[in-house]
């Protein structure tokens, strides 16, 4: 718990610091507007960073009487976990996926794609539903979703600078706010992945034994996470921000990526074989 929290102290020391970079290209007038807009930032990433992420992937709050299986198998799960029951959302899309999100276990959300609804067994979801609740129960939701946020952050500030080198971002005595752009366009992005990769992979192994814990059920994660990937080449996310790839539990825009060199995923095949070698007690 003590490791989140420095990582998270971090990575908001990341983000201060990259606009504070930004500030400076526009003189002592662009630092001050970048110191104020650093504070508001924190503020908003720490407290409002998972309402940011399930706006992002275009989510809805549901209620128990809209999927009265669902609320009930977490209830189950949460019981087990000893855990508060986080508030539960729908994502339409194609895509079968989940996500969990929010700063604490009091303060906390799971997503469901209406995808992995329609594709899992209910033996297979009771699986994927302990896996999103083990990160939960391990804490690391908060610096999972301020990861995220932030490395939508860069990446729209990226997007931004290549617009203003293309269509003119001003200029400076030295002539060098075009090569200031060009630099930040180019960094930007790799810093987002930098980022998105700061996220321990160890994360997922984790949350895949706690969650198999949670149910005695290895086997019903494994048969999942097999269809999960499947469905990730087939059906790629269609809507939402691939900063937020590293929340999912398998990652959505796999079929649209040529390279998964820089995977935000442990290798889904190992991911199986050691939930396979489980033994539970």
């Amino acid at each position: 718990m003590i490791e989140n929290h420095i990582k998270t102290v971090l990575l908001l020391g990341i983000l201060t610091g990259i606009l504070l970079f930004i500030g400076s290209f526009f003189g002592k007038t662009g630092l001050t507007i970048a110191i104020i807009v650093v504070v508001i930032m924190n503020f908003i990433t720490y407290f409002f960073s998972d309402r940011i992420v399930l706006a992002m992937s275009r989510a809805h709050e549901i209620e128990k009487k809209d999927h009265p299986k669902l609320h009930q198998m977490v209830e189950e799960i949460c019981r087990t976990a000893n855990i508060p029951k986080p508030k539960l959302y729908v994502i339409k899309e194609e895509n079968s996926n989940a996500f969990a999100t929010g700063r604490s276990p009091k303060h906390a959300a799971v997503a469901v794609t209406t995808g992995i609804l329609n594709l899992l067994s209910e033996r297979e979801l009771k699986g994927v539903i302990a896996h999103e609740l083990a990160h939960i129960k391990n804490r690391d939701i908060l610096i999972a979703t301020i990861a995220a946020t932030i490395a939508g952050i860069i990446s729209y500030v990226a997007q931004m600078a290549q617009f203003a080198a293309i269509f003119g971002g001003g200029s400076d005595d030295d002539g060098n706010s075009l090569i200031h752009l060009l630099l930040l366009a180019i960094v930007a992005p790799i810093a987002a992945v930098i980022i998105q990769l700061a996220i321990s992979r160890a994360r997922e192994y984790i949350a895949d034994n706690t969650g198999a814990k949670l149910i005695k059920d290895p086997l019903a994660l494994a048969s999942a996470l097999g269809k999960l990937e499947q469905s990730a080449k087939t059906h790629p996310l269609r809507h939402g921000n691939e900063a937020t790839a590293s929340l999912f539990i398998v990652n959505p825009f796999r079929g649209k990526a040529i390279f998964n060199l820089f995977s935000t995923h442990p290798d889904i095949n190992d991911r199986i074989k050691k939930l396979k070698e489980m033994r539970m007690v």
